[in-house]
């Protein structure tokens, strides 16, 4: 399989070029010439595999220029009961109202983001070992993203990771995460900004040719094609699980920001899995459920994007909706790129007279959830099943609940660990949430992180003096 850009000015590339390139170079993201359409029969065959063998079958449809044995052996490597709770590495839980959780959130930093994550950290080493290179890994996080990639990276011969973070606007534990990490090839950077902000430091960087290619900068953010297509597999593993033969529609909710984990949805979706609905959940910051419910993508400046109690999600430019409307129009790279460039000049796009295709075609409905509905959510959860979940699961559900359809299982994707967010729990339920096991003492561990002026020169600099160099 080969990739292009969006913007259509990216010659083809097979999978291990475009996972070392993040952002084309003509400044849009890497998309699959062509997606591979799975028969009925081909997902009942895989009812059977374990998830690193399911893994390995969905991935070799995109990675295909790497040999068929090694990729099975990176999946079991990635996906074992030692870094995952769940010995399924997945688990279905039951909720109510014809609702179950996804746990795609069991993985060492109790957030979805170890199920892409950690098969990078199997697949980068290896790539630039062939290839002789090294990478320096920039991305941006608003919480989740950032830790995932460097407890899959830390101590890799080759990588070093630079992560910025919006600077005292994550949780006390994600903080934590991150900045206890004392590996010398983890630098973790707080920018004085929004994730938005930081996001826009990336691509800038990113965009900088001769600049990304001296200093040989990598991404892990969801603009890696690799992120999504990880992504991808458990959308099949979750839909192994909820069914019992061929045809069933299943339908997923998904708490979104940067539409990395509900673009994966609609990836799988559109290689023919039953997929009834792609449920998009958004908290105040509600630029996504704004598009798909009146067709107008209008970003929001970052002095309007809200700091919320589920951080994760205070995003007000998806990185990852490009992609999507690349779909939309059939693959014409000219017309996205001429939607990108309406938007940077006029600061939206309106793509209204598509409005019915969102969901006839493509199964996509929306909706918003506040800081009541998901204190509400989560206590209403936690009394009906005994299940905690995070804020940002609890935005899935409150939205999913509007979309519930008979006979058709709804599984909402628990995208984190309540651990995380023990503040917003403690409001929930008037009591904070212990420790996890083996990270009892994590708030008092030693931080280890650079605060510097969210600004593109300070951060080139920063990289210029700690970069890894071949």
């Amino acid at each position: 399989m080969l990739y292009v850009s969006t913007r259509g000015g990216m010659p083809a590339q097979p999978f291990c070029d475009v996972l070392l390139e993040g952002l084309a170079p003509d400044g849009g993201l890497a998309v699959p010439q062509s997606l591979p359409s799975i028969s009925a029969s081909q997902l009942e065959a895989w009812r059977t595999l374990s998830y690193p063998e399911l893994a390995a079958a969905v991935l070799g449809y995109f990675a295909t220029d790497i040999a068929p044995e090694l990729l099975a052996k990176m999946t079991s490597q990635a996906y074992t009961p030692e870094k995952f709770s769940s010995a399924d590495i997945v688990a279905v839980r039951p909720l109510s109202d014809g609702m179950s959780l996804l746990s795609v959130s069991e993985g060492p930093t109790l957030a979805f983001k170890d199920m892409a994550m950690q098969f990078l950290g199997q697949v980068f080493p290896h790539v630039l070992q062939q290839r002789g290179a090294t990478l320096n890994i920039l991305g941006a996080t608003s919480g989740d993203t950032g830790s995932a990639a460097e407890y899959a990276m830390k101590g890799k011969a080759a990588v070093s990771v630079f992560m910025l973070s919006p600077h005292g606007r994550m949780s006390a534990f994600q903080r934590a995460q991150m900045y206890s990490l004392q590996e010398p090839n983890i630098h973790n950077i707080a920018v004085r900004g929004v994730f938005d902000e930081a996001q826009d430091i990336v691509k800038a960087l990113a965009g900088d040719l001769p600049f990304k290619e001296k200093y040989r900068l990598g991404a892990v953010n969801s603009i890696n094609w690799a992120r999504i297509a990880s992504q991808v597999v458990y959308y099949f593993w979750g839909w192994l699980r909820a069914t019992t033969g061929p045809g069933q529609e299943v339908s997923f909710a998904v708490p979104s920001g940067n539409f990395g984990n509900i673009l994966s949805g609609h990836m799988a979706r559109r290689m023919g899995l039953p997929i009834r609905h792609l449920v998009l959940a958004t908290n105040e910051n509600n630029v996504l459920e704004e598009f798909f419910r009146t067709g107008i993508y209008r970003p929001r400046k970052p002095a309007q994007t809200h700091e919320t109690s589920s951080p994760s999600m205070d995003i007000s430019r998806a990185s990852n909706f490009e992609r999507f409307v690349f779909d939309l129009y059939d693959g014409d790279s000219a017309q996205v790129a001429k939607l990108w460039q309406a938007l940077g000049s006029e600061g939206y796009f309106d793509l209204s007279s598509r409005l019915p295709e969102f969901e006839s075609k493509y199964g996509f409905v929306a909706g918003v959830s506040n800081h009541e509905n998901r204190l509400a959510t989560i206590r209403r959860v936690f009394d009906e099943t005994g299940n905690l979940i995070d804020p940002h699961t609890a935005d899935g559900v409150k939205v999913a609940l509007s979309f519930v359809e008979p006979g058709i299982p709804m599984l909402v994707l628990e995208t984190a660990l309540p651990a995380k967010f023990s503040e917003t729990i403690e409001q929930a339920l008037g009591r904070p949430v212990p420790m996890p096991y083996g990270l009892e003492d994590l708030l008092e561990r030693p931080q280890k992180f650079t605060t510097l002026p969210c600004d593109v020169a300070s951060v080139r600099d920063y990289i210029i003096e700690h970069a890894a160099m071949a």
